[in-house]
């Protein structure tokens, strides 16, 4: 069976019996269940996960998105495999993917073909794990990804709205791998292939599994032990809860971790093994060297397209981890807070991958990471770093031993700018704005800093660049971890000049969350307002919603902030929550009366005067004035060529 760029069927892992077959194969090492459709792609942790496997010479099969609702035989068609199941989400929590911050089910899933939703089972790693331990009892059952490793410990559920274990006690599952699982991977199929039992592994670092309370620990000299409060004390005492987090998020945050996190549940024990430092330059190309098609399986073809590979298809991700530490993301938490960046020679050589596609009509659509602009940052004296225990390098200020230069990334920039078959590459993924700010980011070279964001907004920018100050109070975004607004306001006027510089029309789009912690009616209307005098039309916003294994959400479970224990103002109930929301769109005139009243009922005439006198139709968001102009366009085009 050909397909586009002459890849034969067996280029891609197997999905069925007849895959298997087609290999020659009579068994089958490891079978991998996910919740996503199967993306052959480095940015789709299945695929990177499967591919892993197969480096090793094993036999690998993925059963991509499981029928639940059936006879279940998704679960039995492959047999049993060798080694043990693996189960995983997909790149996504199965919650957040299928439901709003308004608890409402999504329409669309943009993992599934067609973005069609209702292939992923709410809570998928345990539904798959039960499904699993139910058919074939005595086969082990790793679970891993997002979902997994958000949820290793006793956590908040949102959807739920209550705290539930670790996923290990709800699913069954033997072995959890949490963070990204490149490193536990390769340790455990290395211990596996020289005759250690599953049951033995025990000591593999990145890993979490339970013991019977009655079961020793296994010994490692090299690592120290630390209780946090049982399960059962999380339920009974919301401080003891929020407590615990401050521990896992300095645990998860040290370069070179060293203490094993021990947590009693019922009759077992939790116990939580130390993280592998960040990847090497040279472990980040492995993995994203392997052999991919780059494509979805050709099963998908009559399906319809999925939503997240049109997206990424034709965009590079050149670096893992953010050293920014907001409250309300769990990037830290599972991609690590240490920077871990491809060598630009692994770039370039997926860049010639991608413009060799078939599809390509010259555009990149992203050139990104977590933070799009922290490539290769990293400290500058590493012995200082491996002592820190601060969850972020840039809050309250930025860490003087932290290299922030942008060198490195522009150089990335320009090469990928001249290749001959690139028209257009773009930074879709959102930047720290903060960082390109030299009153906030005061150690770093201001020309320099002028110097990416010029090449940013001339060259690789579609006409709206992304940014996220995220608030404007400065209470909020003290607990956000997040610098002041005015900072923001400093940003906007290097921009501009940028704009007017290179006789261009474009959009800045801020990014702002209501309903945070900390946040009230006040906070939000004088968001409106500040941003209303700003020019802004806001787009861009949403209401937070409380995710495992956050600051911002153990706040707002538990009303405690995890590092003070000082009490910590929540909104939780849909009638505020919805309130604040509507302070974004101050120009609906649904909203005119409404906001209007609230205003009174806070004492603001002066915001009323603000937000709803209108003396012009002018905005950053006219359509007419951020039309790009043609000809600063055409010039840049000339300049390229």
């Amino acid at each position: 069976m050909q397909i586009k760029n002459q890849y034969k069927l067996t280029d891609w892992l197997p999905t069925t019996a007849k895959e298997v077959k087609r290999r020659g194969w009579d068994e089958l090492d490891i079978i991998l269940f996910s919740g996503d459709a199967y993306i052959d792609h480095p940015s789709f942790g299945p695929a990177v996960v499967g591919r892993i496997f197969e480096s090793f010479g094993l036999r690998i099969a993925i059963v991509p998105q499981p029928n639940v609702r059936d006879n279940l035989q998704d679960f039995t068609k492959l047999g049993r495999p060798r080694l043990f199941f693996a189960v995983t989400a997909g790149s996504m929590d199965s919650m957040v993917s299928n439901y709003t911050a308004s608890k409402k089910p999504r329409q669309k899933d943009a993992y599934s073909p067609g973005g069609e939703w209702g292939y992923r089972p709410d809570y998928a790693s345990i539904v798959y794990t039960q499904i699993l331990k139910k058919f074939f009892p005595d086969i082990p059952v790793l679970i891993g990804g997002i979902e997994a490793s958000l949820r290793r410990v006793t956590h908040y559920d949102y959807w739920s709205d209550r705290l539930r274990p670790s996923i290990l006690a709800d699913s069954g599952a033997d072995l959890l791998v949490y963070g990204m699982g490149e490193q536990p991977l390769f340790e455990i199929i290395k211990l596996l292939e020289r005759g250690v039992p599953f049951s033995s592994l025990k000591t593999v670092k990145q890993t979490a599994y339970l013991l019977k309370k009655d079961e020793k620990l296994p010994k490692n000299k090299n690592w120290e032990d630390i209780w946090i409060h049982a399960h059962e004390r999380c339920l009974r005492d919301k401080k003891a809860f929020a407590q615990n987090f401050k521990t896992l998020e300095i645990e998860s945050n040290m370069m070179t971790a060293k203490r094993r996190i021990l947590q009693n549940i019922g009759n077992k024990t939790l116990v939580i093994n130390p993280a592998f430092p960040a990847m090497t330059e040279h472990e980040i190309d492995v993995a994203f060297d392997l052999p991919f098609t780059r494509m979805p399986h050709p099963k998908y073809r009559k399906r319809g397209p999925i939503p997240a590979y049109e997206m990424i298809k034709h965009s590079i991700n050149i670096h893992r981890g953010c050293f920014g530490g907001c409250s309300f993301c769990t990037i830290s938490a599972h991609q690590g807070k240490f920077i871990a960046s491809r060598s630009k020679k692994s770039i370039v050589k997926e860049l010639e991958q991608i413009v060799n596609q078939e599809d390509f009509k010259g555009y990149i659509s992203d050139i990104g990471g977590p933070s799009a602009n922290m490539y290769k940052m990293k400290g500058k004296d590493l012995s200082i770093c491996e002592k820190c225990k601060a969850p972020s390098c840039i809050n309250p200020v930025v860490c003087s031993n932290l290299d922030t230069s942008h060198k490195d990334l522009l150089d990335i920039y320009q090469t990928v700018d001249q290749h001959p078959k690139v028209k257009k590459a773009f930074v879709g993924s959102g930047i720290r704005y903060d960082l390109t700010v030299p009153t906030f980011n005061k150690k770093a070279d201001p020309e320099e800093l002028e110097a990416y964001l010029e090449q940013l907004v001339t060259r690789h920018t579609s006409g709206r660049l992304k940014v996220a100050p995220e608030h404007t109070s400065d209470r909020v975004l003290k607990m956000m971890r997040k610098p002041s607004f005015k900072y923001f306001h400093d940003f906007k006027k290097i921009y501009d000049r940028i704009l007017r510089k290179n006789q261009l029309k474009q959009q800045l789009v801020p990014y702002f969350i209501s309903s945070h912690p900390e946040s009230d009616m006040e906070d939000m209307a004088n968001l409106a307002a500040e941003t209303k005098k700003m020019g802004f039309q806001l787009e861009q916003v949403q209401d937070f919603t409380p995710t495992p294994m956050t600051v911002a959400t153990v706040a707002y479970y538990s009303g405690y902030h995890p590092y003070t224990l000082k009490p910590v103002k929540v909104v939780k109930d849909r009638k505020s929550k919805l309130e604040q929301w509507k302070f974004f769109f101050w120009y609906k005139p649904e909203n005119r009366r409404w906001i209007k009243e609230k205003l009174q009922q806070l004492k603001r005439p002066d915001l009323i005067k603000i937000l709803l006198e209108k003396k012009d139709n002018k905005s950053v968001l006219s359509k007419k004035r951020y039309v790009k102009n043609k000809k600063p366009k055409n010039k840049l085009q000339k300049r390229k060529k």
